[in-house]
């Protein structure tokens, strides 16, 4: 099973696109992010990537009206990400309708609170982001805002086993460019991690880069620059889903 996901990407509850994750290039693409994913689960899409970037920059979730809208006028299973630190927001999130959550910097720097809340909210629930530049393969966090000095491959194992599922990784200098993802890092993911269930983000140029990414054995493609740039249509991601779950 492949599943193409779409993200949208909030700042003060609009939807916003940047490039290479750079808060200075902010370009607002909507102001209902609610009329997007009702767009997307219109085709048949089944999952969505929301975004907080608020929550993000801030280190605690902001855009919980947006999650809730979402959530409560569409199907959409919804996984929710940015700012995520505490027992207290991955509760208030799966209260809010999130099917899942994706957490960056709390695992980065609470490690074992992240590994408990694989053990508390279940492998199902928790899922990990793993940002890194290519360039030195370090973690990056905060909305790719900060760099640690933790190794991407490391950081993985830890969690990988402690029995992480999903994993999400994205190389942030590949992110709304357009330059196609970079395959070789998630080969490199699948060959160590061969378990785990990959979401390839960044880089996504069309229809061929989804085909490429499950041919690979990655599990999930998120892609969303492509998309608000009409490189990718609708009725592209219809036909795609279609064939995908026939």
């Amino acid at each position: 099973m492949f599943e193409i996901i779409p993200s949208i990407w909030l700042i003060n509850g609009k939807c916003v696109r940047l490039y290479r994750g750079d808060f200075s290039t902010e370009e607002v693409i909507s102001n209902n992010p609610l009329e997007i994913a009702q767009a997307f689960e219109g085709i048949g899409i089944k999952r969505l990537h929301l975004v907080d970037l608020d929550g993000a920059r801030r280190g605690e979730p902001k855009n919980y009206h947006i999650l809730e809208a979402i959530t409560g006028y569409t199907d959409l299973k919804v996984d929710f990400t940015g700012g995520i630190t505490t027992d207290g927001d991955v509760i208030k999130c799966l209260e809010f309708g999130a099917k899942s959550v994706t957490i960056a910097s709390a695992a980065a720097n609470y490690p074992e609170r992240f590994a408990q809340f694989i053990i508390s909210y279940g492998r199902e629930k928790i899922n990990l982001a793993a940002d890194t530049n290519p360039g030195d393969y370090k973690i990056k966090i905060r909305g790719w805002l900060k760099k640690t000095e933790i190794d991407l491959f490391d950081h993985i194992e830890f969690f990988y086993e402690k029995g992480l599922k999903y994993l999400k990784v994205s190389d942030v200098t590949r992110d709304g460019v357009m330059e196609g993802p970079n395959f070789a890092l998630y080969q490199e993911v699948l060959d160590r991690f061969p378990d785990v269930h990959l979401a390839a983000s960044g880089g996504v140029r069309g229809i061929d880069d989804f085909k490429r990414l499950k041919d690979m054995g990655v599990r999930a493609a998120v892609f969303g620059r492509a998309y608000y740039e009409n490189k990718i249509t609708l009725k592209d991601l219809e036909t795609f889903v279609a064939e995908n779950h026939s």
